[in-house]
């Protein structure tokens, strides 16, 4: 797999989440206080879009559907040690998001 840009670094704000779509597969895009990650966009709980959740102080994201939490850096639930999305990794050059995506 390649890098490739997904989006540009002013489309992700510190502290917040955004949905990009890449060859008809969601994913998350996280701020967290600077640090860019990328995860699997699908809440395994329900579907729901992780990218259109809330990224919390502590660097997790709530999925909007049911607030499950995900860690932004791991992918991890911090409630259920089996529970888990997908984490692939990010680099920025420049102004450009790019990630290793499938």
């Amino acid at each position: 797999m390649a890098f490739e840009r997904i989006c540009s670094l002013d489309q992700v704000p510190a502290n917040s989440a955004i949905e990009v779509v890449v060859r008809d597969e969601p994913y998350a895009i996280c701020n967290v206080n600077g640090q860019i990650t990328a995860l699997y966009g699908l809440c395994p709980h329900v579907g729901g879009p992780l990218g259109q959740g809330r990224v919390s102080s502590n660097g997790r994201l709530s999925c909007p559907y049911h607030e499950w939490e995900f860690d932004c850096a791991t992918g991890k639930n911090p409630y259920m040690s089996t529970v888990s999305v997908p984490v692939f990794p990010v680099k920025v050059e420049g102004e450009d998001v790019l990630a290793e995506l499938p």
